[in-house]
């Protein structure tokens, strides 16, 4: 589910007004992991991720799978996995979203959300008074909504419960569920936004700004209510999948994850959106559940150091595949069958040309760039696409070529990046590196000023960029040395 946010789920947050009884009757039933975090972001890198066992951020932007990637499905297919993704996912359609689909043995693509380019009319939809974005092509998509099982959420969730229905005597697979929702648009049925009502009678507001907070008290409380019905309606058709599953007799016997790319911001700190500011907690520390069949644990908690990198390396030894060197992430199995703790006393992550985090269960460091151009920062590749474009095409006597990636001998596009990065805002507001108790002050409200502890998460955030072969410049954009090889 994108952009599922952790502080609105019951499983969670006893104290949260936003109904989700299915995910919270999973909860009930799962391994609920309350220290996950992602380890690239936004959606491309962190689909990136799911796939590779890297962390994108680190060496591009938002981008394809690329030609040297070693990716978990290919893995699959040489021991016979057979893997079938359904989505609504419109990004995988986009330029910079090329080959992820093509990466597994069959795919469904349903269409509508977002800024999908379906429903075809020459002539715009008249504009409207707003706050935030607002998609002209979703304004015709949704035209095509008539009632609740025409969303593509709703219709995401039926196809993959009729793929259930064609496969049920089937084994050896792997099927990914993946809905959009809750990511903006927060767009539901009128019966859904009924269950949170508010007197707002202001212009539509449905998108977030991507800014600082301008908008009156009453349009934020009405967004969040618009996200909390997205995610009830989503929270009602995962039920369903789950419903399928026990009624084909799959439930017991199959492993289940539930799990998000990241969060977002609805007035927390200040702001809406994601991708400018520091990586909260909001936007990092995201839902993570799993349930092993007759798994001895299902139904506790666990406080481990988990992230986005460790589903790949999961679910591979899950499968009795070999995981390929190239990948960073650690089997969470051990975890969920004998709750050996992963062997993690820290984790990275982040998003290209923001802050780079590190978190060790106690504290979290937010480590800034030192320059107010961000620089230097740069895009490695096969392809260079990302969001909707190609890369440099003003700048063409800026790209450098060669064998740059320490994990590959593939020879890769080296493109500085732009200023701003315009999707992945360079910005104002991450301006200072930031630290926090993360276990008394989750909401990082409270920075602490300790040069001592800060020079420890230093030394840590050093150590995993080293281990995950963060590319040189990255250390000189943060101000930081790099370390000597084998220190």
């Amino acid at each position: 589910m994108d952009s599922l946010n952790k502080p609105y789920l019951p499983a969670y947050n006893p104290d949260t007004y936003v109904k989700t009884p299915n995910i919270s009757a999973f909860a009930q039933d799962s391994c609920v992991f309350d220290n996950h975090f992602i380890s690239s972001a936004p959606c491309m890198p962190a689909r990136r991720d799911l796939l590779t066992g890297r962390y994108s951020f680190l060496e591009r932007c938002w981008g394809p799978i690329e030609a040297y990637d070693k990716l978990m499905t290919q893995e699959f297919r040489k021991i016979g996995v057979y893997s079938h993704i359904v989505t609504d996912h419109c990004h995988y359609m986009d330029r910079g979203g090329e080959n992820y689909l093509q990466e597994y043995s069959t795919w469904d693509y349903i269409r509508g959300q977002e800024y999908d380019p379906w429903v075809s009319k020459v002539t715009p939809m008249p504009p409207f008074e707003h706050y935030g974005h607002v998609f002209p092509q979703y304004e015709l998509n949704r035209t095509k909504f008539i009632k609740e099982t025409d969303y593509p959420t709703p219709r995401t969730f039926a196809a993959a419960c009729a793929w259930l229905d064609e496969n049920k005597d089937e084994d050896n697979y792997f099927l990914q569920v993946e809905v959009f929702d809750p990511h903006e648009p927060f767009d539901t049925p009128k019966e859904y936004k009924d269950l949170y009502p508010d007197d707002y009678a202001g212009p539509r507001f449905n998108c977030s700004t991507y800014e600082k907070v301008t908008e009156p008290e009453d349009a934020i409380e009405h967004i969040q209510h618009r996200y909390a019905a997205c995610v009830t309606m989503t929270d009602v058709w995962f039920g369903k999948l789950i419903d399928k599953l026990k009624e084909l007799n799959l439930y017991e016997d199959t492993l289940i994850i539930l799990a998000s790319d990241h969060g977002h911001l609805l007035g927390e700190h200040g702001f809406t959106g994601k991708n400018y500011t520091h990586g909260y907690n909001q936007l990092s520390n995201i839902p993570f559940m799993m349930r092993y069949p007759g798994g001895p644990h299902n139904g506790e908690r666990f406080s481990d150091l988990t992230q986005s990198i460790d589903l790949p390396v999961t679910l591979l030894d899950y499968f009795g595949c070999d995981v390929p060197e190239t990948m960073l992430g650690t089997s969470i199995l051990p975890v969920v069958k004998e709750r050996k703790k992963v062997m993690k006393d820290a984790i990275l992550y982040g998003w290209f040309g923001g802050p780079v985090n590190v978190c060790d269960g106690q504290y979290t460091y937010f480590r800034a760039a030192v320059r107010e151009d961000n620089t230097p920062l740069y895009n490695y590749c096969s392809m260079p696409t990302t969001l909707l474009k190609f890369m440099a095409l003003k700048d063409r006597d800026s790209i450098e070529m060669g064998r740059f990636l320490p994990y590959t001998d593939f020879p890769v596009y080296k493109i500085p990046a732009p200023f701003p990065i315009g999707h992945f805002k360079s910005s104002k507001y991450v301006r200072e590196s930031l630290l926090f108790d993360h276990i008394h002050d989750p909401e990082q409200l409270h920075p602490i000023d300790d040069p001592a502890l800060e020079a420890r998460m230093i030394q840590k955030l050093l150590e995993l960029m080293q281990w995950a072969g963060a590319p040189g410049e990255q250390y000189e954009r943060l101000g930081l040395e790099k370390p000597a090889a084998g220190r």
